[in-house]
């Protein structure tokens, strides 16, 4: 069974940091893409950043190109977003994604929000 816990959300003031994890149980990480995506109320959810390869080739959404940094722990089965230089347009509900390489498999954690402001 798929399971993915995200943490570290929280509030924080224009410039600061957070960094997200994302624990995943039950996924092979080289078998699954592993993404960030974020949504805000009334819009869709949009993608931050993903794993484009297991191997570990990297995409970024221009919005965050420079800030944040996604990374991966394959021993920990754990996924981090590294999140500097915030700002308030960064506020949204974060989720963890993983999509089955192999097949229609997609999987969501439960979300956690990033609030920045002062």
């Amino acid at each position: 069974q798929v399971q993915l816990v995200e943490s570290g959300g929280g509030l924080v003031q224009p410039g600061g940091s957070l960094k997200l994890s994302c624990a995943a149980s039950g996924v092979t990480f080289t078998r699954y893409r592993m993404s960030w995506y974020r949504q805000t109320p009334g819009k869709e959810r949009e993608l931050v950043a993903t794993f484009i390869t297991p191997g570990g080739r990297i995409n970024y959404a221009d919005s965050v190109k420079g800030r944040f940094t996604i990374s991966r722990d394959n021993a920990m089965n754990t996924m981090y977003l590294q999140m500097n230089s915030l700002k308030p347009e960064d506020t949204a509900v974060y989720y963890c994604n993983a999509r089955f390489i192999y097949g229609a498999a997609n999987y969501w954690g439960q979300g956690t929000q990033v609030t920045v402001s002062s």
